[in-house]
């Protein structure tokens, strides 16, 4: 008992020290402009080529650059690369380099300016895709030709960097705009090997100053940063300092007392307090904090195996098209939203591409609303009424979304349905819908890449699990046809159509039951200007600061 006491107290100690850090920044720098935020899920590597998770890539976003960027609406805009070209068989990209770039100054440059070059980017794509690497993002140059074993990228000259593809793939410059095809030099990564981690070296508008890992990590702003923003250099802010509170609740009360500048999404320990059922601030917290919500490219939805040669689909009623549709119709998406997300999502169900994305259309005649009459119409229809009830049902879910399952389980159950709920870990849910074994889950899908083409290929028929995304075994040949005749079309816009029709195709055979489309949520101090929000919820400070 004892030996607990002293840990708690320790943990106390630890935690008003970090509070008490936070708090004393801007008094310990007086007339400096410092953002301070938490991390609670931690931070272990600043090494752009393992930012996987959030909390890895908004710092990475801070210390690093690429070829381009995306901006709030998820348009391609220069970055490094000022222009750049894409040839007319859509296989060759060729980069034109700004000349102003330089890495932030560091030891290992000897005093000297490092300006970036075109052989930096080789270098810098080489080693991700390397397999010693062991990069979770090596996946994103899966299609670059190579020869001789050697991959596709090449430098003409210090500003201008050639790219040449296997295949045509319009999304590839969205999936550079991504942290993991960020620059880095080769002098950095040479001294330090797989430290680079803690010794970071980037181009981006904030360099690593302090790190206590676990405790507290400081960002200084970068003097030579080469982007500006109406005629003003960026960055504006002077420091950003980020503390890593485990516990959510405590971070919000820190929050709450100014301590904190910035917070991310809501948890469930503090939802009720800051937000009504409608998703809006209540009335205390209106004249303290500002709200930023938007569409955040994120899918929740129910997957439905639609491979009848597989046993258990053909003894499950899910076999059934009017079953199915009956489940989509089934169930009040807006009740849910409300209740049980404080207003939280967008209960719209257009098709799988989400709001947030240019092919989403809210006024498209394909989806599903909730309709009990029609539900039971098609159960009807199915043969299915009092007389013959419908088989009973097995969701598969993890324990995150038993709430929602729930929710869903029990309006179903008064159009007829049975549906039994099991709740497994999340390691054997994924394991068990790779290999086929579910007939009905509770999945996500969150964008890899900005491109609606990246949610259609969970339902391409050449990308069957276990060794392709498509889950539900869907196939359909118009949109297989679809699916190939987009990697022709190299003009985003001209493929808009082509979606939207793909989408529809999906949303008539119903292998998916669209539970709704996430939104991101910021709360942000009302001292705070120049914070945005972005459907891929990516952290950008360089253009924020304080009034």
């Amino acid at each position: 008992m004892r030996r607990q006491v002293s840990i708690y107290v320790l943990v106390v100690a630890i935690n008003a020290l970090v509070l008490s850090s936070c708090s004393n920044d801007s008094h310990r720098h007086p007339g400096k402009q410092i953002f301070r935020y938490n991390e609670a899920s931690g931070i272990v590597n600043l090494d752009p080529a393992f930012a996987r998770d959030q909390a890895h890539i908004w710092v990475c976003n801070q210390l690093y650059n690429g070829l381009v960027q995306l901006d709030d609406s998820l348009n391609v805009l220069p970055s490094v690369a000022k222009r750049w070209d894409i040839s007319e068989d859509g296989l060759t990209y060729t980069f034109y380099l700004r000349n102003d770039v330089y890495f932030h100054d560091h030891p290992i440059f000897n005093g000297q300016k490092r300006k970036v070059t075109a052989a930096d980017f080789v270098y810098s794509f080489n080693r991700l895709a390397d397999p010693a690497t062991a990069s979770p993002g090596a996946w994103v140059f899966g299609n670059i030709e190579k020869k001789n074993g050697k991959y596709a990228f090449s430098a003409l000259n210090d500003s201008t960097l050639i790219i040449r593809l296997k295949k045509p793939f319009p999304p590839f410059l969205g999936i550079l705009t991504m942290q993991y095809c960020s620059v880095v030099p080769h002098e950095a990564l040479e001294k330090y090997g797989s430290d680079f981690r803690k010794n970071p070296v980037g181009t981006g508008p904030f360099y690593l100053k302090n790190w206590e890992e676990n405790i507290k990590m400081v960002l200084r702003k970068n003097e030579n940063y080469f982007e500006t923003h109406n005629g003003e250099q960026l960055p504006y802010f002077d420091a950003v300092s980020i503390s890593f509170l485990i516990d959510k609740m405590t971070a919000f009360l820190e929050f709450a007392k100014g301590n904190l500048d910035f917070l991310s999404g809501i948890d469930p320990s503090y939802k009720d307090e800051l937000l009504n059922r409608s998703g809006k601030l209540r009335a205390k917290y209106k004249n303290r904090f500002n709200i930023i919500r938007n569409p955040y490219l994120n899918t929740e939805y129910f997957g439905i195996l639609m491979d009848t040669s597989l046993e258990i689909v053909k003894i499950s009623p899910l076999k059934f098209l009017k079953v199915r549709q009956a489940i989509n119709y089934g169930f009040d998406r807006r009740k849910m939203i409300k209740y049980l997300r404080n207003g939280i999502g967008i209960p719209e169900t257009k098709g799988m591409i989400p709001e947030g994305m240019p092919a989403f259309n809210k006024n498209a005649d394909y989806g599903y609303s909730y309709d009990p009459v029609k539900s039971r119409q098609l159960l009807a229809e199915a043969g299915f009424g009092k007389d013959n009830p419908v088989p009973p049902i097995t969701l598969v879910t993890t324990s995150d979304y038993l709430d929602l399952c729930k929710f869903v389980q029990a309006q179903l159950q008064q159009l007829g349905f049975t549906i039994e709920i099991e709740v497994s870990p999340p390691a054997a849910v994924i394991e068990r819908r790779a290999q086929s074994k579910i007939n009905f889950f509770r999945a996500s899908w969150i964008a890899d890449y900005p491109d609606e083409e990246n949610y259609l290929s969970l339902f391409y028929s050449e990308n069957f699990a276990p060794s392709g995304p498509n889950y539900t075994h869907f196939s359909d040949a118009l949109f297989d046809s679809l699916y190939r005749k987009i990697f022709d079309i190299n003009n985003r816009k001209s493929r808009l159509k082509l979606y939207r029709q793909m989408d529809s195709l999906v949303m008539t055979r119903s292998p998916v039951v669209v539970l709704y489309y996430d939104e991101a949520v910021r709360f942000v101090q009302k001292n705070i200007e120049g914070m945005t929000g972005n459907p891929i919820n990516l952290l950008n400070l360089k253009t924020v600061r304080k009034k």
